[in-house]
């Protein structure tokens, strides 16, 4: 089945589709192997991981695709990508839609923010108009080639100019042929089940430690009516806290011996597996075998 065809089937599944979102190969492969049904690569953690700076627009399309395709390569699993405002006017939004797919990507979204746009969550954020979003989605749709490659619709009124014209907006985009809607930044769970019973297409909830959006569970958000939800910052949080609790320990006491542990590393031979390199090297194999026998 194509990658595309699965995670719409996912998305349209009755049960919740939790969408962790990786931030570079190596969470990709941790999220995999736990046994999640997909994935999603976004700008927070692309960001944090490339540049070690915040979500603020400055990634390039070509850093981001570049980024993306290495992920998407590394798993089996559909995974959707972030094309924040599509990286220009509607041409642009045309050839990044179609880099999307053509680097195996699943699903994308493209958001309603001024560039250069902000993390959903962070303070000072602001939109265009509707009449300045609608082009931009409906060229986003008119280019994609496969018609079972999911398109999202996000849109960041809610903190701007409220809740009801967000769901405004989240119907219009579904009206224009949306996929899903994606209303980001909602505060209350009144506002969220108002979202879902708002709009006809699946919805996604962003589920980030510490955000504006309560922090519910799988279950929860199902019973809320969300199809869809996204866990954007985990990966790098998790991984910040790590670094530094190694990286403190090797310079206070100038070796890592006393934190090595199961709790805190892996070791050598587990990170060989992990990577695939056992893998590779029985693969090797076959083709020098191969060249013996000539």
């Amino acid at each position: 089945m194509k990658k595309t065809t699965r995670f719409r089937e996912l998305v349209n599944a009755p049960e919740l589709l939790m969408l962790p979102v990786a931030h570079d190969g190596l969470s990709a492969l941790a999220i995999a192997e736990a046994g999640f049904s997909a994935l999603a690569v976004a700008g927070y953690g692309t960001a944090g991981s490339l540049l070690g700076l915040p979500d603020i627009g400055l990634l390039t399309a070509t850093e981001m695709l570049t980024h993306y395709a290495h992920i998407v390569s590394r798993v089996d699993v559909p995974v959707m990508v972030d094309i924040d405002t599509g990286f220009g006017d509607v041409n642009n939004v045309i050839r990044t839609v179609r880099e999307a797919e053509r680097l195996g990507a699943a699903a994308l979204f493209i958001e309603d923010q001024t560039y250069p746009k902000r993390c959903g969550h962070m303070a000072g954020k602001s939109v265009v108009t509707v009449e300045e979003y609608l082009p931009k989605l409906k060229a986003a749709l008119w280019a994609r080639q496969d018609p079972d490659f999911v398109i999202m619709a996000r849109t960041d009124a809610a903190a701007v100019h409220g809740l009801d014209e967000a769901v405004r907006r989240a119907q219009l985009y579904a009206a224009a042929g949306a996929d899903m809607v994606f209303v980001e930044a909602v505060t209350s769970v009144e506002d969220m089940r108002k979202v879902n019973a708002s709009v006809p297409v699946p919805s996604m909830a962003n589920m980030i430690e510490g955000g504006r959006t309560p922090f519910l569970s799988a279950a929860e958000l199902q019973e809320l009516g969300y199809a869809v939800a996204a866990y954007p910052c985990a990966s790098v949080f998790t991984a910040v806290r790590a670094l530094r609790a190694w990286a403190g320990h090797l310079k206070a006491h100038g070796t890592s011996a006393g934190f090595a542990g199961p709790d805190t590393m892996v070791d050598f031979e587990e990170y060989f597996r992990f990577i695939g390199a056992a893998d590779i090297r029985e693969r090797e194999k076959l083709f020098f075998e191969a060249g013996k026998k000539q």
